[in-house]
């Protein structure tokens, strides 16, 4: 028979000394600590920002694609006047189709405060406005995500037959704009035409941009220079990528 003495023995022998958990405590703080490294949490945090940047730059795209379908009377700036506030398009189109050149173009932010340029920008090759430029006050509103017209994209898909395909336009996770706006300012940009005056030139069009944070996207994948734009800066997407500018901190 196993004497009670022998099993007592045999029980330490099974378990772990003080020492041992101590070690394999450390082993494992070691092993986390690697991992973090590793994985770099705020690399993954600016990634995940970026992968929701493109997925709502789609959301917008196809938006506004379906209101220019559906539309018999489409406006991308919801037919504002050329000197009007809210106009943003670099051509202004009336109810009755009468298209001119927009004098007071803005490039619209996803902000709820106004922003500012430095200087006026020139449009990019799709422009039908000749010499036009995009002003030093950029297009804003104080509800940003609404869909009736008055959102920082002033698109009125609520009136659209079969009701509006978003139920808020999206902006930036991050969404902040310097006083003086700057090419890396994590914000959404949009400029748009409705009509074209010149020949040639492609009617209803619209780009929006976002500038992308992360190594993987800026870098490893060069998202922003491989988009088919014309701004390695910005990631682009819309119906033209030639409205928004090609250089200058906008």
């Amino acid at each position: 028979m196993i004497s009670l003495t022998n099993m007592k023995k045999n029980a330490h022998a099974k378990g772990f000394t003080l020492l041992e958990l101590l070690i394999v405590i450390a082993i494992i703080a070691i092993l986390s600590i690697a991992l973090v490294f590793m994985l770099n949490p705020a690399e993954t945090l600016k990634k995940a920002r970026d992968a929701q940047r493109i997925s709502d730059l789609k959301t917008v795209k196809t938006a506004l694609g379906i209101m220019l379908t559906a539309s018999s009377t489409p406006s991308l700036d919801n037919f504002a006047a050329a000197a009007a506030a809210s106009s943003t398009c670099l051509t202004s189109t009336t109810w009755g189709g009468t298209t001119s050149n927009n004098t007071a173009a803005k490039i619209s932010y996803s902000v709820s405060s106004v922003p500012t340029l430095a200087v006026a920008l020139t449009p990019g090759a799709d422009t039908a406005a000749g010499a036009q430029t995009f002003g030093t006050t950029g297009y804003y509103s104080a509800t940003p995500g609404k869909v009736d017209g008055n959102g920082w994209i002033p698109v009125n898909l609520k009136a659209l037959t079969g009701g509006t395909p978003i139920s808020s336009f999206p902006v930036d996770p991050t969404n902040t704009v310097t006083a003086t706006v700057a090419s890396g300012d994590l914000v959404y940009r949009y400029a748009c035409q409705n009509g074209s005056n010149t020949a040639g030139k492609p009617a209803y069009i619209f780009e929006i941009d976002a500038v992308l944070e992360s190594q993987a996207y800026k870098t490893d994948e060069l998202k922003m220079a491989k988009d088919g734009g014309d701004n390695d800066s910005y990631y682009e997407t819309g119906n033209s990528l030639n409205l928004l500018p090609i250089s200058g901190a906008f």
